[in-house]
């Protein structure tokens, strides 16, 4: 995803640190210069990368701390708070949340080429799935195609759309559109505007025109996540013109560089509310600051694969029960591995299940999905022990990896491999779920 190569520097930087002989000044200072190339690297404003390293370097004094103090948890934690600090804006108010007792209307803005109008469908599905009754209003009449685009993907949806082949003035469609579905009491409805540079000034002033007969609820801007250091000038013109309260990030899934979209948020002071993950209409998710950057650092989404397993109703009861004890079995692993593929793209799953975004490295989904294969063999040739034990029984019987492999078709090393993982997996979970109090009423209504 975007930003992956930011997140495996940062994690050399913080393992490298953590390996040092001695955790001083010296090696938080040179931890911290590695941090910040990454962060500058991937467009991240100097200023803002700046501030961060000031506050951590005033969070952590070594000189005023104790001789039992754990420097090195000190520090990961200072790192994961700033991070987080980035991708918050911390705005004032609380967030838009439509309310199905009402009409709530949401218009879209952003550059052309961002992802509008996708982004259009994906949202209304999310709400749609969660009971709302969602209409689509097509007001882009600038862009040829755009009401095909919105028609064809509303149909896939099976979501209701508005919008005219004939009539070319954006303001009395988006009117029309509002008005016909507040008529039939749709309790959310989505408006699509033209994509627009902030040079353009006749399309910054039918989008003001738009809003003024619609009288958006909330305005959200679209930031594709990989223009670069371009996003920040370009959502600065936004928020002066159509004053967005939220920004939806868009094509995560790439290999691009992610930080401008960062800066973009600081900027405006404006949270992220949404990120899309792929081109299914599926993927979208909501933006947590510290889900996103617990993803982006390897240490995984609990809450969010959560979440993900409740609405794809994959049954896993049994081994939410045992992330939530703080145990992570070999057989865990194997359900995990088993139910995965159903639960959408292995690249975005990865980034869910901690310890599994290192395990798929940087190879491509085509491998991936090979690797987990080869692991599913591995763990089809083990006994209902083995499957059910924490993978100790291994190191005390080291015949046992043998058979394995020769009953799977792999290599003793792929099953020593396979047993790493689990060990790293558990520790990961022990962590996030036995000591996580904050996520045991969320496994507990998941299991009842």
């Amino acid at each position: 995803m975007v930003l992956a190569d930011l997140g495996r520097r940062i994690n050399g930087a913080m393992a490298e640190f953590t390996r040092s002989n001695v955790a001083d000044e010296q090696a938080l200072d040179a931890m911290l210069k590695e941090v910040c190339m990454a962060l500058l690297e991937s467009d991240v404003n100097v200023k803002l990368v700046s501030r961060l390293r000031n506050n951590i370097k005033k969070k952590i004094n070594f000189k005023d701390q104790g001789v039992n103090v754990n420097r090195r948890r000190l520090v990961q934690k200072a790192i994961y708070d700033e991070l987080c600090g980035l991708v918050d804006p911390e705005s004032e108010g609380q967030q838009f949340k439509p309310s199905k007792n009402r009409c709530n209307v949401i218009m879209f803005v952003g550059l052309q080429g961002a992802g509008k109008t996708t982004s259009c469908t994906k949202l209304a599905l999310w709400y749609q799935r969660r009971g709302f009754k969602v209409g689509l209003v097509c007001a882009d009449t600038f862009r040829a195609g755009a009401f095909d685009q919105l028609k064809q993907n509303a149909t896939k949806a099976k979501i209701p759309y508005y919008g005219s082949y004939t009539e070319t003035d954006p303001v009395v469609v988006a009117a029309a559109g509002v008005a016909r579905f507040k008529q039939d009491r749709f309790n959310l409805i989505i408006v699509d505007t033209s994509g627009r540079h902030r040079q353009e000034t006749e399309l910054f002033a039918e989008m003001v025109q738009i809003s003024n007969a619609v009288k958006p609820d909330q305005t959200i801007m679209v930031l594709d996540a990989s223009i670069g250091q371009a996003a920040e000038s370009q959502s600065k013109a936004f928020k002066e013109s159509s004053d967005f309260g939220a920004i939806i990030l868009t094509k995560m899934d790439g290999h691009a560089k992610g930080g401008g979209a960062i800066s973009a948020v600081a900027a405006t002071n404006t949270p992220i509310v949404f990120i899309g993950t792929g081109e299914h209409i599926y993927d979208i998710e909501p933006f947590t600051p510290e889900q996103f950057i617990s993803k982006l650092l390897g240490m995984g989404d609990m809450k969010g694969l959560v979440d993900h397993v409740k609405h794809m109703n994959i049954d896993q009861k049994e081994t939410m029960k045992h992330i939530e004890q703080g145990i992570f079995t070999v057989r865990d692993l194997r359900e995990q591995m088993s139910n995965i593929m159903k639960m959408g793209p292995l690249s975005k799953m990865a980034g869910m299940i901690p310890g599994m975004s290192q395990l798929m490295g940087e190879v491509g989904e085509d491998e991936s999905n090979k690797r987990i294969k080869r692991m599913m063999y591995i763990m089809d040739s083990m006994t209902e022990k083995e499957l059910d034990s924490d993978g100790k029984i291994f190191v005390n019987e080291p015949s046992r990896m043998t058979r394995v492999a020769k009953g799977s078709g792999t290599s003793v090393r792929e099953v020593e491999d396979l047993l790493s993982q689990q060990r790293t997996m558990a520790r990961m979970v022990k962590q996030v779920g036995g000591g996580g109090k904050k996520l045991r009423p969320k496994m507990k209504r998941l299991r009842a």
